[in-house]
C-alpha cells in the first residue's frame, strides 16, 4: 500500500460509496428485529472486527482471486456496477431484486457481518472502487465504515427512536441515488477497457 497515493477526495468519495452500499442505516430495521432474536443485544465489536477483516481480506488479495478465475479488474468493476446500480435502485424505488436469505442464524458474524454488512454488494464493490482509486484511499475508507458501523451497532435503539419510519426512508432514498451516480461512473470509466 502506497501512503504516497493519499488522497482526502478520494477517500470521502470511497467512504460514502461504502456508506451507501453497506446502508448501516437501511439496515436498521432488519437489524432491530435480529437483536430482539439474539436476546435483545448484538455483540458490536465482534460483528464490527469480521465484517471489516472481510472486506479488506477482498481489498488485499480479491485482484488475485479474479486472477485465478482469469478476470481482471475492469471486468469486475463493470459487473460490480450493475449491481451497484441494482442495489441504488432498490434503495430508490423501495422494489426487491436482491431476496434475503430465510432462516437467519442467531449470531453476530452470521447474518450480521456477513452477509449483512460485508455481503456481496460490498465486497463487489470493493472491487470497483480498485480500478479507479488507490488501494490506501479504499483502505482509510473501510476503517471509517467500520467506526460507523460500530457506532450504529452500539446505539441501535437510540437511533430506531430518534429518526423513526419516515427518516429512515428519506435517508434510505438519499443514499440510492448517490449509488446509482456512483455506478454509471464507474461502469463508464471501466466499460472502455473491456478486450482492449
Amino acid at each position: 500500500m502506497n501512503f504516497g497515493n493519499l488522497s482526502v477526495n478520494e477517500i470521502i468519495t470511497i467512504t460514502f460509496t461504502l456508506f451507501a452500499v453497506i446502508d448501516m442505516l437501511g439496515n436498521i430495521p432488519v437489524l432491530a428485529s435480529l437483536r430482539v432474536k439474539m436476546g435483545g443485544e448484538i455483540r458490536s465489536t465482534q460483528a464490527t472486527l469480521a465484517s471489516g477483516a472481510l472486506m479488506i481480506l477482498f481489498l488485499l488479495i480479491g485482484q488475485q482471486f479474479l486472477g485465478i478465475l482469469g478476470l481482471d479488474v475492469q471486468s469486475f468493476a463493470v459487473a460490480g456496477s450493475i449491481v451497484i446500480f441494482i442495489i441504488g435502485l432498490e434503495m430508490v424505488l423501495g422494489i426487491e431484486f436482491f431476496k434475503p436469505d430465510g432462516n437467519p442464524k442467531s449470531g453476530s458474524v452470521v447474518p450480521i457481518a456477513f452477509p449483512l454488512i460485508a455481503g456481496s454488494g460490498t465486497l463487489t464493490t470493493i472491487m470497483s472502487l480498485k480500478a479507479n482509486y488507490a488501494d490506501v484511499n479504499i483502505f482509510i475508507g473501510i476503517l471509517i465504515n467500520c467506526i460507523v458501523i460500530f457506532l450504529v451497532l452500539k446505539s441501535l435503539k437510540w437511533i430506531e427512536r430518534v429518526l423513526g419510519p419516515n427518516g429512515m426512508t428519506v435517508i434510505r432514498k438519499f443514499f440510492g441515488v448517490i449509488l446509482l451516480a456512483i455506478a454509471v461512473k464507474i461502469f463508464g470509466s471501466n466499460f472502455s477497457h473491456l478486450g482492449s
